[in-house]
């Protein structure tokens, strides 16, 4: 153990690997006395990647502690979020983090240092413990730093073996090749136990390297615990020459006989008897501190300055528009913000995401078919101060759910943008058709959920987007449909437009998007029939306007809602819970998408799935009657 003399100089970059790997041993100790002391933890996840994390935050990774804002700074994402112990002991060793908040408020109730790292700590950019994720984000962020920010900042992920076996980290290192990013750099900490026993590969290190090198990346393949080789290693991975992963062979739980390379402790504190031998053994607590690397001078980005105006496009009532179409012309008026930035999955040209494209190449960013990779790409942007669009089909948003879930537990401020959505597609058959995001989108912690019927509100929302705090959805449709406002509507996060009413109203029907036109179709055919029904565009789904439909429902008692999506968590479920909110209950129906859809036309669909305006029609006689 070092001496107190030592133990007073910071360790950095000019020091020797002896005092590096007297640091190792303090982030080992410290991550032991720390799971013990909480009682939970994953301390053996931590052991086995501390001589990697040593050397990084010793001599390579270019960071200002005091000053975590820093443009200039280095990126340090931990992909395997579970070897948290570690990283709060890394945030100790650099004087972030004092002792007391380490070792008695780890893993507590409103504590900072929680199980996994949250962006709560100024040192943390995301959100991790869902595996495969943080080296996809670390892409995003590498991504940012070389097109967007112009910064010499490099980006290094920590990720763990099992999580290799997760299909977004090979989408992260598809892209991370096929753009070269020079400044992204994972290291793989190959300790050969998962939480149920050995993983996929075990020390397989040449396969991880093949594998890794088959997606346009260079491998490194090291002895994680042979410091030189490491830093060897890291210093190669520096270079600015090519994306980077170093594969390291390590042993879970290194350093304590008792738990190394043994099973059945994943996940689990060492007792305090052990805890207290496995300290001795690595040589006692130490009180080490790290300066390592400064970052290279930066001067701060400049705020960005939101124009007085933006110039949305205009279009004329009665004009048939689809609001996809409209979703991408709103985008290019928005993009005068030097923040926004669009991502793609290859179906820019249905979305109308390329749009943005086409007026602004350097702020559009395609990632092919690999939805978890272009929401990962969209957070990464978000860390750097970008207000990013991610668009494509609704149905397959769903594949990018969990990326989305973490996002709003990152406190992510993002657009995305859902098209071709329920039966109303047509001919392309239930796999192409979202009739599950609303339910996805509203269940997202924070979220807003927006859901235009025409041109003119699918403009104006797409430009409210940039300006909400959090997840926002806009839900969009393909077919082209009636212009139904005015260019100088207004459309309020929250609020309706009540497009039909009367003292005599005897109904309400409640749409938004295809199914407004059909609720509309529905009261022209009831009007004839000596009935007056109201009608309300739905357009702002979560938060909805519980104000007027209580008044909906006070007024006429009964409330039929029609959507072109499942029954489960859409359009129905949030017209009733804001009435139950109101303990209101008046008759309902909910009319929406409950069998199996196949292919057809739109009208032909829409009927089967008893959404069209016959259907509506006749349910709004079934409540008045009865």
């Amino acid at each position: 153990m070092t001496d107190q003399k030592a133990a007073a100089r910071p360790i950095g970059p000019d020091s020797d690997l002896e005092q590096v790997f007297e640091l190792a041993q303090q982030l080992r100790v410290d991550s032991v006395r720390a799971s013990t002391s909480a009682g939970s933890g994953h301390p053996t996840s931590s052991l086995s990647a501390a001589d990697l994390m040593a050397v990084l935050m010793a001599r390579h990774l270019r960071y200002d502690w005091q000053q975590p804002k820093n443009p200039a700074n280095d990126h340090l994402i931990f992909s395997k979020g579970h070897a948290s112990p570690l990283l709060y002991a890394m945030f100790h060793a650099a004087g972030a983090v004092d002792e007391h908040e380490l070792m008695t408020t780890y893993r507590t109730f409103g504590a900072r240092l929680q199980g996994h790292p949250t962006p709560v700590l100024p040192w943390v950019d995301v959100a991790t413990g869902s595996l495969g994720q943080g080296i996809a984000y670390g892409v995003g962020i590498a991504t940012a730093g070389r097109d967007l920010e112009h910064e010499p900042y490099r980006v290094w992920v920590l990720c763990g073996d099992s999580e290799m076996a997760e299909g977004s980290v090979w989408e992260a290192l598809d892209k991370a090749g096929q753009r070269q990013l020079p400044n992204f750099v994972a290291i793989v900490d190959v300790n050969r136990l998962g939480q149920r026993g050995p993983t996929e590969l075990q020390w397989d290190t040449d396969a991880y390297a093949r594998r890794v090198e088959a997606f346009g990346c260079r491998a490194l393949v090291v002895d994680g615990h042979d410091l030189q080789s490491v830093d060897r290693a890291l210093t190669t991975a520096a270079d600015g020459q090519a994306p980077t992963v170093i594969v390291a062979r390590t042993v879970k739980g290194q350093g304590v006989p008792e738990v190394a390379d043994h099973e059945g402790w994943h996940g689990k504190p060492l007792p305090p008897d052990l805890a207290e031998h496995a300290i001795a053994e690595l040589g006692g607590v130490r009180h080490l501190t790290v300066r390592g690397p400064r970052p290279p001078d930066a001067a701060p980005r400049p705020p960005t300055a939101a124009p007085a105006r933006l110039d949305l496009p205009r279009f004329q009532i009665g004009d048939e528009v689809a609001t996809r179409v409209a979703f991408g012309k709103a985008l290019v008026a928005v993009g005068v913000r030097p923040d926004v930035v669009v991502l793609d999955a290859e179906v820019g040209n249905s979305t109308h995401a390329e749009d943005f494209g086409k007026a602004y190449p350097d702020r559009y960013f395609e990632t092919y078919i690999a939805e978890q990779q272009m929401i990962a790409s969209a957070v990464g942007m978000a860390v750097r101060g970008y207000r990013p669009y991610a668009a494509t089909f609704a149905a397959f948003l769903t594949r990018a759910h969990d990326f989305i879930r973490m996002a709003a537990i990152s406190q992510i401020s993002m657009a995305l943008s859902g098209s071709h959505c329920g039966v109303e597609i047509g001919a392309d058959g239930p796999s192409q058709m979202g009739v599950e995001d609303l339910a996805m989108m509203r269940a997202v912690h924070g979220s807003t959920v927006l859901y235009p019927s025409d041109a003119t509100s699918a403009a104006a929302l797409t430009a409210a987007q940039a300006d909400l705090d959090g997840i926002s959805y806009l839900r969009t449709t393909r077919g082209a449909y009636p212009v139904l406002y005015g260019p100088d509507e207004s459309f309020p996060v929250g609020g309706s437009k009540t497009l039909r009413q009367s003292g005599a109203d005897e109904v309400t029907l409640v749409g938004a998007g295809v199914t407004l036109h059909e609720c509309l179709a529905a009261a022209d055919a009831l009007a004839g029939e000596g009935m007056a029904a109201r009608v309300i565009d739905l357009y702002s789904v979560k938060p909805v306007d519980a104000d007027a439909l209580a008044r909906a429902a006070r007024d006429t008692g009964a409330l039929v809602v029609a959507e072109d999506h499942h029954p489960e968590g859409g359009l129905g479920e949030a017209v009733l819970s804001a009435l139950a909110a109101r303990r209101q209950g008046p008759a309902f129906a909910h009319l929406a998408v409950r069998d199996l859809p196949g292919s057809g036309t739109a009208e032909e669909l829409m009927d089967a799935a008893g959404i069209s305006r016959t259907h509506i029609a006749e349910a709004a006689r079934r409540l008045a009657s009865g």
